[in-house]
C-alpha cells in the first residue's frame, strides 16, 4: 500500500506544482502589464500636482525573517515611511497608509500640521489609515494577503476617479502578488530582478562598470569555498589583517562576519591554518548567531568573501538613486553613513550630504551603475554603498554593495524634501532648498536609551514641544521624530536633525539627545 500511496503523493505535488508555475507565470504577466501602464500615469499625471490620484504606501519590511525578529520594535519600523504623508500638501491626491498595528492619533497629527498651505482637516478627508491589527514579526504585506477582506477594504478605498500606485520598501514576490489583487503597479523594482542587489551580483555589476570594489570572490557556498577564499586573499596580499564573509541576501551588517589573520603562519602552512581557526576566529556580526548558525545559511543563500578595507582616514559613504519609469536616472542623495558594531559592519545613522571632497565623485560612480542597473530593467530608488579611504591626500572609493530597495537614508531625505521644497545637486554635492539656501542633516534610527522606556508618543510630543525641538517651518531648521511608538516599551527612537550648516544640525542633534536623557530620568 505505501508505494501506491507514496507514488499518488508525487503525482499530486507535480500536479501542483504545475499549476502553481501556471498561475504564478499568470501573475508575471498581470504584474507586467501593470508596470507598462505605470509609464503612462507617470508621464501624464506625476507632473500635475492637481490631478487626482491615490497613493496606497505598505511599509512593509519583506525581508529575512530571521533576522527581522531580532530587531528590536520591527512592526514599529512602519512608521518610517510616514513620511509619505506629506504628499497630502496636494490638494487632490490621497494616500491610504497600512500598518500591521493602528498608529497612535498623535503621531499622525504630528505628521500633518507641518503640510505647507494645507488645513489638517483637509488633509485627514484624504487620508485612510489601515491596520491588520497583528502584531507578529511577520512581514507587512504577508499579513495584509492573508486578509483578502482588507484587500478589498484599500481597493474600495481608491476614489474611481484616480490614478493609483504602490509605495512599498522594498518589492518581493509578496509585494508583486498584492500589486495585482489591488490592480495598482508598484514604483519599485520587478522582484524576478531582486539577485541583482545581492552581494555576488553586486561585485559582477560593479566590475562591468570599471569600479573598483574590494579583492574577494563572489558565488560562494560551502565552508571549504570560504576557505579557499580566505586562503587565496592572503596569499596575494600578505599583509591583509583582516576579510569579510558575507551572506549574500544579508541587510544592515546582519550577514556579515569578521575573520581575522592575525598570527597566521606562512603561505605553506596558511590552509591547514584557517580551515582549523575559521569556526574559533569568524566573529558574526548578528546577535544571537553562531558560527553553525551562519555557516548554514551561507550555505542556502550563497555569499563572497572579502579583504576588510584599512584605512587612518575611512568613511562609508552611499549614493542613493532613482530610475523612473521613463528611464530618467537621478542621482537623490549621498550620504556619510555612521556605522558600529563588529567590524564598524552595521548601519546606527547617517549624515548629509556626504563629504563635499568626494559627494560628487561618488555621485557621479553611482550614475554609472544606475546606468548598469536600468539595462536590467531596474525601477525605483535604490542606494549604493561604499568604504572610502584617504591616502597621501586622496580618496580611494570601493563599491561594496547595492541595495535595491528603499533603506535607511530614504525617509530623511524624503521629510527633508517634503518640508523644504528643494532638490539635492549631485554635480555640487549640495543641497538647495525651495528658495536657494543649503541644509544639513543628521539622522539615526537607534537612538536608544533605557531611560526613555515609558515614555507614550503624548510624552514625547510635549517634551518636544516644551524645550523647542520640533522642526519649524518659518526657519527650516529643528527635529523630526520618527519610530515613536517604539519609546515607551523598546526606548528607541527616530530623528532626523536639520539644520541650516552641519554645525546647526549636530546642535539639534545634540539637544535632543541632552533633552531625551533629562526628560527620561526626571520621573
Amino acid at each position: 500500500m505505501d508505494a501506491p500511496n507514496h507514488a499518488s503523493a508525487l503525482r499530486l505535488q507535480h500536479l501542483f506544482n504545475r499549476q502553481y508555475a501556471a498561475e504564478l507565470d499568470e501573475e508575471r504577466r498581470e504584474f507586467r502589464r501593470l508596470q507598462k501602464n505605470f509609464e503612462v500615469q507617470f508621464e501624464r499625471y506625476f507632473p500635475d500636482k492637481m490631478a487626482p490620484k491615490t497613493v496606497i504606501v505598505v511599509p512593509s519590511l519583506t525581508l529575512d525573517p530571521d533576522t527581522l525578529k531580532k530587531i528590536e520594535g520591527i512592526n514599529f519600523y512602519e512608521e518610517r515611511m510616514l513620511c509619505m504623508l506629506m504628499l497630502l500638501r496636494m490638494p487632490h491626491t490621497n494616500v491610504i497608509y497600512v500598518t500591521s498595528m493602528p498608529i497612535d492619533p498623535i503621531i499622525v497629527d504630528y505628521y500633518l500640521h507641518l503640510l505647507p498651505g494645507i488645513t489638517s482637516y483637509h488633509a485627514r478627508q484624504r487620508l485612510t489609515l489601515l491596520s491588520c491589527f497583528d502584531g507578529s514579526s511577520k512581514s507587512l504585506t504577508k499579513k495584509i494577503l492573508e486578509r483578502p477582506r482588507l484587500v478589498k477594504r484599500i481597493r474600495a478605498s481608491i476614489p474611481f476617479d484616480h490614478v493609483a500606485h504602490l509605495a512599498c520598501f522594498n518589492v518581493t514576490e509578496a509585494e508583486r502578488s498584492l500589486a495585482v489583487a489591488l490592480q495598482v503597479p508598484v514604483y519599485g523594482c520587478d522582484p524576478d530582478l531582486v539577485h541583482l542587489g545581492n552581494k555576488s551580483n553586486g561585485r559582477k555589476i560593479f566590475y562591468a562598470c570599471g569600479i573598483a570594489t574590494p579583492p574577494g570572490f563572489e558565488d560562494l557556498s560551502t565552508e571549504e569555498d570560504i576557505i579557499m577564499a580566505l586562503l587565496h586573499l592572503k596569499v596575494e596580499n600578505p599583509s591583509l589583517k583582516k576579510a569579510v564573509v558575507k551572506i549574500n541576501e544579508g541587510f544592515s551588517g546582519e550577514g556579515n562576519a569578521i575573520f581575522s589573520y592575525a598570527g597566521a603562519p606562512p603561505a605553506s602552512c596558511l590552509e591547514t591554518w584557517i580551515k582549523n581557526e575559521l569556526p574559533k576566529r569568524l566573529q558574526v556580526v548578528a546577535a544571537d548567531a553562531n558560527y553553525l548558525s551562519f555557516l548554514g545559511k551561507f550555505k542556502t543563500e550563497r555569499g563572497v568573501v572579502e579583504a576588510f578595507i584599512e584605512g587612518g582616514i575611512k568613511c562609508s559613504p552611499s549614493v542613493q538613486c532613482r530610475v523612473n519609469p521613463l528611464g530618467k536616472i537621478d542621482i537623490i542623495s549621498t550620504h556619510d553613513q555612521m556605522m558600529g558594531g563588529e567590524g564598524s559592519q552595521v548601519y546606527l545613522g547617517a549624515s548629509f550630504p556626504a563629504n563635499a571632497e568626494y559627494s560628487a565623485a561618488i555621485g557621479e560612480m553611482g550614475r554609472r551603475i544606475a546606468e548598469e542597473l536600468k539595462n536590467y530593467g531596474a525601477l525605483g530608488r535604490f542606494a549604493i554603498d561604499f568604504i572610502s579611504v584617504k591616502e597621501a591626500g586622496q580618496w580611494k572609493h570601493y563599491a561594496i554593495e547595492i541595495n535595491l530597495r528603499k533603506g535607511g537614508t530614504t525617509h530623511p531625505y524624503l521629510m527633508l524634501q517634503f518640508l523644504t521644497c528643494g532638490t539635492y545637486d549631485a554635480a555640487k554635492g549640495m543641497y538647495f532648498t525651495g528658495n536657494g539656501q543649503p541644509r544639513y542633516y543628521l539622522c539615526s534610527d537607534n537612538l536608544q536609551s533605557d531611560s526613555y522606556k515609558g515614555l507614550t508618543p503624548h510624552d514625547m510630543i510635549e517634551i518636544a514641544m516644551c524645550n523647542e525641538l520640533l522642526y519649524d517651518g518659518s526657519s527650516q531648521e529643528g527635529v523630526m521624530f520618527h519610530l515613536i511608538s517604539a519609546l515607551s516599551q523598546y526606548g528607541k527612537l527616530g530623528i532626523v536633525s536639520i539644520g541650516s550648516s552641519p554645525e546647526r544640525a549636530a546642535f539639534f542633534y545634540k539637544k535632543t539627545v541632552d533633552v531625551l536623557a533629562k526628560e527620561g530620568n526626571s520621573e
